[in-house]
């Protein structure tokens, strides 16, 4: 009896570590693969509240697919985004809609209460309905900025090309987006 125990323990603590490194493996596809190893990777847990998978030791903060949305998304952003985009999955959590969660950070960053890097800091995006068929896009973070100061259009001038989203928020971003096959 004690050997089908430990039998079956040690099956489902496989499985389980199985399951985690397909988690954290998916996780960290949009990083280059030299930077994989020391990312640190966000799960979600059931509560919808995320946990880390894997600690790491460079400047990436990666985050899982989280299973209970449709289709796949994962995503790694530099760690100096940490506090912004974590307060976005918690107001998320505490039901409040893009808008709300917009103005919420907008005033926080502008009241200095929440940190967002005066520096641009990067944040790859790889989502389609499936892994197979996911493309991956860069978001880079230039707080405040506008199209004047960039230099940058408001829409991009040719498929893929960069232009500016949020121009003049704390969210002004460089949004970068490779043509569809």
């Amino acid at each position: 009896m004690k050997i089908l125990i430990k039998s079956l323990l040690l099956s489902l603590v496989t499985t389980l570590t199985f399951g985690q490194n397909d988690l954290i493996n998916d996780a960290l596809l949009p990083l280059d693969e030299s930077d994989r190893a020391a990312a640190t990777v966000l799960a979600f847990n059931e509560a919808g509240n995320t946990y880390t998978a894997k600690r790491g030791t460079n400047n990436y903060v990666c985050l899982a697919d989280d299973p209970k949305k449709d289709g796949f998304s994962v995503a790694c952003y530099h760690k100096e985004l940490d506090a912004f985009m974590a307060r976005g999955r918690e107001l998320k959590l505490e039901g409040k809609g893009f808008k709300e969660i917009f103005d919420t950070r907008e005033n926080e960053v502008k009241a200095g209460t929440l940190f967002m890097p005066d520096k641009a800091s990067t944040l790859y995006i790889l989502s389609g309905k499936t892994k197979e068929d996911a493309n991956l896009r860069w978001v880079v973070y230039i707080p405040f900025a506008t199209s004047e100061s960039t230099g940058l259009p408001l829409k991009p001038l040719v498929p893929g090309g960069p232009w500016i989203m949020d121009p003049g928020t704390h969210r002004a971003h460089i949004m970068i987006t490779p043509p569809s096959n």
